[in-house]
């Protein structure tokens, strides 16, 4: 494990003075549960990291866009720091291959499921603040995100489903429109998420997705159409 750990390093660019930092941020829970004595996983390493990261990011954003606004840096750094964003870094670092997986974890294909490796993400850039201080986990951090920072600090007019339905509902009735989590389904790494909507006049529109952000964003779609149909028949009329 030692040597891996050697070659890890090497394809991070960061040398730990102490490698249990680092063993320690590639520890899930379902590997040191299984364990006959007491192991330490990420967790706590994961919440430290998450804090180090947003503020190196923050403090970058703040450099480079000398111009922008609150909004758009908190709109930029969102979209850097995402769990499909950091998924993507621990892959191109190949952290997967040295995560320590229970069996049960390993079989479900917790190896390549991005909320998994976000977390080990997070957990190895607080080990490397933990190991070298905010320096050392700053420069980490520029080098791990050194071709995602955007050329622009312009982000695009165009709003997603939810934001829209809640114009129009505001325009038309008055009221926001609400989202009910309805239940799941499905395996614990398949899980689907069934969400019901309900409009201020009463309507209801369902439906499900892979997140509750996806459900609910389909459902809003669902009824943006509807009210649009809606609005073009009264005109008619």
């Amino acid at each position: 494990m030692v040597e891996e750990f050697s070659r890890l390093q090497q394809g991070i660019h960061y040398r730990f003075s102490q490698v249990k930092h680092l063993a320690t941020a590639l520890t899930h829970s379902s590997w040191a549960n299984e364990q006959a004595v007491p192991v330490e996983d990420n967790e706590r390493l994961e919440f430290l990291g998450d804090a180090v990261l947003e503020l190196c990011v923050t403090e970058e954003l703040f450099k480079r866009f000398k111009d922008a606004h609150e909004g758009q840096l908190t709109k930029i750094r969102s979209k850097l720091v995402k769990e499909k964003s950091l998924a993507a870094i621990a892959l191109e670092l190949e952290l997967n291959d040295f995560l320590l997986l229970g069996k049960g974890e390993e079989a479900q294909g917790g190896r390549t499921r991005s909320s998994l490796l976000a977390d080990a993400m997070e957990a190895v850039i607080g080990a490397v603040f933990l190991d070298g201080g905010y320096p050392e986990a700053h420069s980490f951090i520029l080098r791990i995100f050194d071709d995602k920072w955007p050329q622009t600090c312009k982000i695009e007019s165009s709003k997603d489903f939810k934001s829209k339905l809640q114009e129009v509902t505001q325009a038309m009735f008055k009221e926001r429109p609400t989202y009910v989590l309805t239940g799941t389904k499905g395996p614990e790494h398949e899980k689907v998420f069934m969400v019901r909507l309900n409009l201020p006049n009463g309507e209801i529109f369902e439906s499900d997705g892979t997140s509750l952000k996806k459900a609910e964003q389909t459902a809003a779609a669902r009824a943006l159409e509807h009210l649009k149909s809606l609005n073009e028949t009264t005109t008619q009329d």
